[in-house]
Formats: C-alpha cells, sequence, structure tokens
C-alpha cells in the first residue's frame, strides 16, 4: 500500500501473506492510510502480487536491545558509536546522519526508500537519489508475530514501528554485501530509530529527532563492487523472506546519562 497526499508520500505498508488473508490485510493498511498523522490520504494505492511458495525462504530475526536517551543529540550520537563499531568510518557515520537529517532527496526532504552508501568511501551509490533502494517481500509469519509481540508487550514496545522496522532491518542485515542500516522515521510524533546489523543485532535507539520533524529516512551501508551492487539491490527489493523465527529481546542498555 502506498498513500500520498498533495503528491507526498505519507504511509506505506507490505505484508506478505496468504491468500485468504489478503481481504482483511487489506482493510488494515486502507485505515492506516486514512489514519496517519501526517494527513490523510488523498491517493491511496494497492498493489498485489503472487509469489511462488517456492521462491521464500524462511529467516530469523534480529536480537533486539532498548537503548533509552534523554534526547536526539544523544540518540545521534550513539547511532554514530554503534555504526564505527561495525567498521563504519567516523567521517561517514557522522556525514550520513547530516544526509538523513537535511533530507536526503534532491528536493531536501526524506526520500521514498533508502540511500545506499559506501561503507568506506561515504559515496552514494543509488541510482535515483529521490527513489533510492526500496526492501521489499518480507514479514513474519502469524505464530512469529505472536511471539515477538508478546516479549514486546514487556517493554512497552509493542507497536507497528517496532515491529515493522525490525522486520525489514532483518532482511536488510541478511543481504550479501550489507555492513549496516541507520534509520529514522519520517512520522513527525514518533522520535525513535535504530541501528542495525548482523553483528550488532536491531539496536533501537529512543530518540534521534526532534518532535514535530518529518525528515528521515534509511541508509544501507555496503561493501561490494559495483559489479555486485544490481545483485544486492535486486535482493533487497526482490527475494522473498518470511521471518519464522524470534531472536532475543533485550530492555534498555544505554541510559541518556550514559551517551
Amino acid at each position: 500500500m502506498r498513500a500520498e497526499c498533495h503528491g507526498q508520500h505519507i504511509s506505506g505498508a507490505e505484508r506478505l501473506l496468504p491468500g485468504n488473508e489478503l481481504e482483511s490485510a487489506a482493510i488494515e493498511m486502507l485505515q492506516r492510510a486514512l489514519r496517519h498523522p501526517r494527513g490523510a490520504a488523498q491517493k491511496i494505492s494497492f498493489h498485489v502480487e503472487a509469489v511462488s511458495a517456492r521462491c521464500v525462504k524462511s529467516g530469523k530475526l534480529l536480537d533486539l536491545s532498548n537503548n533509552s536517551v534523554d534526547s536526539w543529540p544523544q540518540g545521534r550520537r550513539l547511532a554514530n558509536r554503534l555504526l564505527r563499531k561495525v567498521g563504519i568510518p567516523k567521517a561517514v557515520a557522522e556525514h550520513s546522519i547530516e544526509i538523513l537529517a537535511t533530507g536526503a532527496a534532491p528536493s531536501g526532504q526524506s526520500m521514498r526508500g533508502a540511500m545506499l552508501i559506501d561503507a568506506d568511501s561515504g559515496e552514494r551509490l543509488e541510482s535515483d537519489p529521490a527513489r533510492g533502494v526500496r526492501a521489499s517481500r518480507m514479514d513474519l509469519t502469524a505464530g512469529c508475530r505472536q511471539r515477538l509481540c508478546r516479549l514486546l508487550e514487556q517493554l512497552n514496545l509493542n507497536n507497528s514501528h517496532v515491529v515493522e522496522a525490525l522486520t525489514l532491518a532483518t532482511k536488510v542485515c541478511s543481504a550479501p554485501g550489507i555492513v549496516a542500516e541507520l534509520c529514522w522515521s519520517d512520522d513527525p510524533d514518533y522520535l525513535a530509530g535504530y541501528v542495525a546489523s548482523r553483528t550488532l543485532g536491531y539496536q533501537r535507539i529512543s530518540h534521534m529527532k526532534p518532535a514535530g520533524e518529518e525528515r528521515g529516512g534509511r541508509a544501507f551501508f555496503v561493501r561490494c563492487s559495483k559489479e555486485e551492487l544490481p545483485n544486492l539491490v535486486a535482493w533487497l527489493e526482490q527475494a522473498p523472506l518470511l521471518i519464522d523465527q524470534i531472536g532475543l529481546v533485550a530492555g534498555p542498555l544505554h541510559r541518556g546519562k550514559e551517551v
């Protein structure tokens, strides 16, 4: 589902489901588009595509850690430290955070997808700087979703932002050539973000931007040759992944005074 208001993207959602669940999922997405905090949609588009079960791979969710900070500057400093921990140079991490903060699209607004950033040089590699790369075709099995939601409930984190972001980050970090992902939401009333990697897991950070700020987005840090890049993009956008195992879910690790 994709929803727009005054020509601007305001909401999107995706599921990988059995055919008999399409109707209920479509209704849920429609309600989401009509009640979004960025405004009621003026245009809502649905796209449904059959995916062969033989092509669907299974997977396990990244471990989740919840990091509490007192302010968005502290949150961004923590994100910088986490990126450096997985081998992203300090200058590349700082510049990537600044790009998301000021608007990664040529218009100065959020991109529709994610930036592709060379993990060593900081060079942007996406062919379309407005669209970027869209990680797609991933979901949780019903049983995995239920188990995850029960664990998140204990941390007061059981919401669609966390569930969907953790699902997407799991697919992104399982892609060949991906080193890490940096993200914070473009929803004005959702201030959290995360850094994710295969080694760090999903490191949620409670504050990554000022309240009311609509600029946000994703950066995928890659380490691969230019010749390998098309295969990486194709995997992110086309390979179906249905996650059937949950990882560890941990409470707060970092407090604001420690950052």
